[in-house]
């Protein structure tokens, strides 16, 4: 294998510092051309110099002084912007381009490095939920292979080589339920942002963590499934399995089911999109099975988590509503850790926008952004309604 050079889109958030982790126990095998990140500009200078990163990108322009001046004496050379990501990701110097990104704003960078042919190590789910057919047939165009970096996905990714040409009857992702798993629904409607943000397995960035309670983030899952592997949604399942150790199968048409497993860790996911087609050595938590004891499996409750059949429906509709979707739940679990609005206030605002904001069967992406803001200002509208 020869030595790849990767650009880390988000490089300070949680998915970020996890492939940082990799790429410090392979220094042989990746180099770092590209590190980028919003706001943590302490953090990213620090990423910058242990890495000998090439290029660094500070999204927040504020900051652009602060980095420069930090990394001048080690000649990196330091860019502000989100034009600044879309123009350095397409650097010949760069093999692999991992989308770690939060939310739509992962987008835009994405389709750049898409037309230019990178390989994409992708962990942004936003970008297929709101643009799958748009992104898939560009990367089809482009030559560009995306490669998936959620544990789910890069787990039924795993259980579908070799099986070429095998005739899918399900694809079953796992969800661990979260932390209300066992909660009445009463209790759920009363629920925190600490105790939202308290997941049982996982340790993930707010905005996921949010959408792990809500099970949004199975939904949006559903939807990126269904582009990755161009499976309907209607052949996509989930169940719950609160051990977190399978993380998902692949059931094929004879009855077989294939499985990948694992303890809880990103760090395998990303390692394998960085690695593909090959496996690296990693020091993490191997499985004892005699140690594991059971492993159990529910069906999602969607009256206490509305969330999936939102999903479901947006991915059902087609169109630009799987993305109207997804904005109006960034701006929901946005204002519900602003402490503005309850737990099931996020669904309801989720539900509102899809039935409100104008439905577009096949949009182009002008279109896809142009819905994204519709959106969040129709969510923002309803949210101003019933703020605390």
């Amino acid at each position: 294998m020869e030595k790849r050079r990767v650009a880390i889109l988000g490089s300070t958030g949680s998915i970020g510092r996890q492939a940082l982790d990799v790429i410090r126990q392979h220094r042989d095998m990746f180099e770092v051309e590209l590190l980028t990140a919003n706001n943590s500009a302490d953090l990213l200078i620090s990423q910058a110099i242990e890495f000998d990163a090439n290029n660094v990108i500070i999204c927040n322009q504020q900051k652009y002084r602060q980095v420069a001046d930090a990394l001048e004496p080690h000649y990196i050379k330091v860019f502000a912007g989100m034009q600044s990501v879309c123009d350095l990701v397409q650097g010949s110097n760069i093999d692999i381009v991992l989308t770690s990104m939060v939310g739509f704003s992962g987008l835009e960078s994405t389709i750049a490095a898409v037309k230019a042919g990178k390989t994409i190590a992708l962990a942004n789910k936003e970008t297929l939920v709101a643009a799958g057919q748009i992104v898939m047939n560009m990367a089809t165009e482009h030559r560009s292979r995306i490669l998936p970096v959620d544990s789910e996905h890069s787990a039924i990714f795993q259980c579908l080589m070799g099986s070429a040409g095998a005739d899918i009857e399900k694809i079953h992702l796992t969800a661990s339920g979260g932390p209300f798993r066992t909660w009445e629904r009463e209790a759920i409607a009363k629920a925190t942002r600490e105790q939202a943000l308290n997941h049982p397995n996982w340790s993930m960035g707010s905005k996921i963590t949010i959408d792990s309670a809500t099970m949004m983030n199975k939904g949006l899952e559903i939807i990126e499934a269904r582009w990755l592997f161009g499976t309907p949604g209607e052949k996509i399942n989930v169940v719950v399995h609160p051990e977190s150790i399978i993380h998902s199968m692949v059931e094929y048409a004879d009855g077989s089911v294939i499985a990948q497993m694992g303890h809880p860790d990103m760090r395998e996911a990303i390692q394998f999109a960085f690695s593909y087609p090959y496996r690296l050595p990693l020091d993490n938590r191997k499985l004892n099975f005699a140690e594991l004891g059971r492993l159990t499996f529910s069906a999602p409750d969607t009256e206490k988590f509305p969330a999936l059949k939102l999903a479901y429906e947006a991915l059902e509709k087609g169109g630009n509503m799987p993305c109207i979707m997804n904005a109006a739940n960034e701006a929901a679990v946005s204002a519900f850790l602003d402490g503005r609005i309850g737990f099931y206030d996020i669904t309801d605002t989720v539900s509102s926008c899809m039935e409100s904001v104008e439905f577009i069967g096949a949009p182009d992406i002008d279109a896809v952004f142009g819905t994204n803001e519709a959106a969040l200002a129709a969510a923002a509208q309803h949210i101003n309604k019933i703020s605390r």
